[in-house]
């Protein structure tokens, strides 16, 4: 090992073992955010009809499949991880999923036909 890497990790030792006994707090540190809370099949339907959608138009804004918000609300399977947190975030601010136009206008927000869809692909 030649000598400077040597010093580096030296030196990185010492930082580390400054930190752990509470002497060096200059060190960079991240602070996660805690992890959602869970939602209850009442909750994620109350959510939805706030927004005034219908389960199929929740499920594709959540890019999710209508099954799944129907499992949601039926209480057969519960959201975690990344959809829990994208849930808890709609909770906020649904305006940063739902489609311009949709929220309090229920039945404004149509999908694409699969002909519109294939022929803008093409």
């Amino acid at each position: 090992m030649d000598d400077k890497l040597f010093d580096e990790l030296l030196e990185a030792t010492k930082e580390a073992l400054a930190h752990y006994k509470g002497e060096k707090l200059d060190l960079r540190t991240t602070e996660l955010p805690e992890p959602p809370e869970p939602m209850s099949r009442v909750e994620i339907k109350r959510l939805r009809v706030r927004m005034q959608v219908s389960q199929p138009v929740f499920a594709r804004c959540l890019n999710v499949s209508p099954k799944l918000v129907q499992a949601w609300e039926g209480g057969a399977r519960r959201p975690d991880g990344a959809a829990l947190r994208l849930l808890r975030i709609v909770e906020q601010a649904p305006v940063l999923v739902l489609p311009t136009g949709t929220a309090g206008r229920p039945g404004k927000f149509k999908p694409a036909s699969r002909r519109k869809r294939l022929k803008a692909a093409s």
